[in-house]
C-alpha cells in the first residue's frame, strides 16, 4: 500500500471522566498557586498535581500540536512469505514426495558446482595482493586473465542456478554499456539475484560485511572485489560511498551493483532507497527481478534459509523474469540530489513492476524480526514505516530499536497493543488521573492501549517540539542540589509529589532507576536529559516546577 504522510494537526484532547481539577477555579481556568505548599484532605489522598488550562492536554506548556492520528496496521506487508512454512496441502505434499529423488541429484549437483567454483576462485585470488583475507580500500582492478578465470565460477553459478529449478530464465532488455551506466540497482527478493547477477555481470556488489566470514561465499564476493559496508556506522557508509564513486569513475573495474532497498522484500511492493547508489551521480540502470508462480512463493521473507532451499530443490521448476530498465539520469550530480534521484529510480522500478513503493524500510525488517525472536504473534503490527518515521522525526533505526525493547517488555498483547495499566508499570507507577492524560496523549485512537507506532511517533513527536529541550534543561537546573548538582531520590520524590500522588517505596525506586541511567544512585544532568530523551512524556511530571504553579490532583 503506498504510504501517505500524514501532517501533524491539533486534535482536541477529550476530556477524561477522572478529571484533574485545580485546587482554585475561576472562570473555568486555573488559579495559579505561585508559593509551592501542600494540599492534604482528611485521607490523606491528594496530592498536587499540574495539568493544561484546559484539563485535557498535559503537554500544552510545550505545543498544542499532537502527534498525526494513528492509521492503524497497515496492510501492507512487504516481507511476508506467502507460502506456508511446511505442507501446503494435498498436491504440495504428492510433489514433494515425487521430487524428493530428484532433490537429491539436485543437492549433489548444487554442492558439485559450489566445489568447482570455490576451487577457481581460490586459484584466481592466489598471489593477488589486493586480497588478503579480504580486499583493501583503494586497490586496483583485478588483472585481465584473473578475471577470465572467474569465468569457470560463474558457469558454477549458472549451474546453481540450475540446481535450484532455474532451468530457463526470461530476459528482457539488456545491460547498458557500462561507460553509459556504471551502476546497476535491483529489487532485492530472494538469495538468488546475487548468484545472477555473479553469472550475468560479474559486478563489484556492495554488501554487510559479515558476508566476509561465509563459507565459501566470502571467498567468491571477495573475486568480486566487494565494498563492504556497516550500515549502522557513519563512517563506514561514508567511506562505501567513496568506493562506489571511485570504482564507478574508472572503467576498468566491473559494474557496480546495489540492492538499495538493503533487505529482501516478498516483491509485491518496493521498500524505502538507501541513497548510497545515488550520491556519487553516476547515470543507473535499474533492473527489475520477478518471480511468477502458483504455488511457491520464492521470496526470502518470513522463512529460514534452509526451508527455502529444500522448497526449491522440490519444484518441477521455478519461474524468473530479469527486466533491465532504460537508464536513470541524475539532473546534476551532486549529493544533495541524491534524494529526488533515489526516488525517480525508485518509481520506475515501480511503474515497471507494477507495484506500490511505501515508506517501510530496513529498519522496519529489523523491528518485525526482533518481535518474532521474543515469541511475539502478528508479528507486522510492530513495523512503523521506518523511512517515513526517519523523514519526519529524524528517529534512527538503532533508537526505534531500543524504544522497542522497553515496549516488548510491557507486555503488549496478541494484536502488538500495551494498555495502560502495563505501560506505567514498566516505570513503576500506577495509573494515576495525570499518567492516564499523559496516555491518552498518545492513544489518540482512544482504544486505551497503543501500539509500538504510536509510542515511537508519540515519543519523537514530542522530542521535535521546539520548546522541548528548553524546558528539559529548566526542569533539572529547577531540581538539582545546588551543592553536588545532582538529583536525588528523596529530591526527585519532592519534586513530583508537586504533579502526582507519589507511589510506594518500591516504585518509588523503580521510577529513580528510570531516570538513574549509569546506576550511580544519583541522577546526573547526562542521566537525566537521557532519560527524558528516551521518554519524553515524563517531562509532564515536572511541568509544576516549569512554570511554577501547584494544583490538586483530587482522587
Amino acid at each position: 500500500m503506498a504510504s501517505t504522510i500524514p501532517s501533524p494537526a491539533s486534535l482536541s484532547t477529550p476530556l477524561l471522566s477522572d478529571c484533574i481539577a485545580p485546587a482554585h477555579a475561576a472562570n473555568g481556568h486555573a488559579t495559579n498557586h505561585r508559593h509551592h505548599h501542600h494540599h492534604h484532605d482528611s485521607d490523606g489522598a491528594a496530592a498536587a498535581s499540574v495539568c493544561g488550562d484546559d484539563g485535557g492536554d498535559p503537554f500544552a506548556f510545550l505545543s498544542e500540536d499532537r502527534p498525526p492520528r494513528d492509521r492503524g496496521p497497515s496492510p501492507a506487508n512487504p516481507f511476508r512469505n506467502g507460502t506456508p512454512a511446511w505442507g501446503g496441502g494435498a498436491y504440495a505434499s504428492a510433489r514433494t514426495l515425487l521430487l524428493l529423488p530428484v532433490a537429491a541429484v539436485r543437492l549433489a549437483l548444487f554442492g558439485l558446482a559450489i566445489a568447482i567454483g570455490y576451487a577457481a576462485t581460490w586459484v584466481a585470488l592466489r598471489g593477488w595482493a589486493d586480497t588478503h583475507g579480504r580486499l583493501r580500500e583503494g586497490g586496483g582492478p583485478m588483472p585481465a586473465w584473473r578475471r577470465r578465470l572467474m569465468w569457470i565460477t560463474r558457469i558454477s553459478a549458472r549451474c546453481i542456478l540450475f540446481s535450484f529449478g532455474y532451468h530457463w530464465i526470461r530476459k528482457k532488455g539488456r545491460p547498458a554499456p557500462r561507460e553509459l551506466a556504471p551502476i546497476v540497482v535491483s529489487n532485492h527478493i530472494s538469495y538468488i539475484e546475487p548468484i545472477f547477477f555473479f553469472y550475468e555481470l560479474f559486478p563489484t556488489i556492495v554488501c554487510s560485511e559479515s558476508h566476509d566470514a561465509l563459507p565459501f561465499v566470502g571467498t567468491i564476493i571477495r573475486a568480486m572485489q566487494v565494498i563492504y559496508v556497516d550500515r549502522f556506522s557513519p563512517a563506514s557508509r561514508k567511506a562505501a560511498v567513496n568506493e562506489i564513486k571511485r570504482k564507478a569513475a574508472c572503467n576498468s573495474f566491473p559494474r557496480v551493483l546495489l540492492f538499495p532497498e538493503g533487505t529482501t522484500t516478498n516483491g509485491r511492493f518496493l521498500i524505502s532507497f538507501q541513497h548510497g547508489a545515488f550520491i556519487p551521480g553516476y547515470p543507473v540502470q535499474p533492473v527489475v527481478v520477478r518471480y511468477p508462480h502458483v504455488h511457491f512463493d520464492q521470496s526470502w521473507g518470513n522463512i529460514s534459509l534452509l526451508k527455502l532451499m529444500f522448497k526449491m530443490f522440490t519444484q518441477f521448476h521455478n519461474f524468473m523474469e530479469v527486466e533491465y530498465l532504460p537508464v536513470v539520469y541524475s539532473p546534476e550530480i551532486k549529493q544533495e540530489n541524491a534524494l529526488h534521484f533515489a526516488e525517480d529510480t525508485r518509481y520506475a522500478m515501480a511503474r515497471a513492476l507494477n507495484v506500490l513503493p511505501t515508506s517501510y524500510s530496513y529498519g522496519d525488517s529489523m523491528i518485525m524480526a526482533r518481535a518474532v525472536e521474543a515469541g511475539k504473534v502478528n508479528c507486522s503490527n510492530y513495523m512503523v514505516e521506518m523511512a517515513w518515521v526517519k523523514d519526519i522525526y529524524g528517529v534512527s533505526t538503532a533508537e526505534a530499536m531500543e524504544l522497542l525493547e522497553h515496549f516488548l517488555a510491557m507486555n503488549p498483547d496478541n494484536d502488538g497493543r500495551v494498555e495502560a495499566e502495563d505501560f506505567w508499570a514498566h516505570f513503576g507507577l500506577d495509573c494515576s488521573p495525570l499518567c492516564k492524560k499523559i496516555f491518552h496523549y498518545l492513544d489518540l485512537g482512544i482504544k486505551e492501549s497503543i501500539t509500538f507506532r504510536q509510542f515511537l511517533v508519540g515519543c519523537a513527536h514530542l522530542r521535535k517540539q521546539p520548546l522541548f529541550q528548553g524546558a528539559c534543561e529548566t526542569t533539572f537546573e529547577k531540581c538539582r542540589d545546588p551543592e553536588t548538582s545532582e538529583i536525588s531520590r528523596a529530591q526527585l520524590a519532592d519534586v513530583l509529589r508537586l504533579s502526582m500522588l507519589l507511589p510506594s517505596d518500591d516504585k518509588m525506586l523503580e521510577l529513580f532507576k528510570t531516570f538513574d541511567i549509569d546506576g550511580d544512585d544519583k541522577i546526573s544532568r547526562d542521566d537525566f536529559m537521557t532519560c527524558l530523551g528516551r521518554f519524553p512524556f515524563l517531562i509532564a511530571f515536572f511541568a509544576a516546577p516549569i512554570n511554577g504553579e501547584v494544583y490538586i490532583e483530587i482522587v
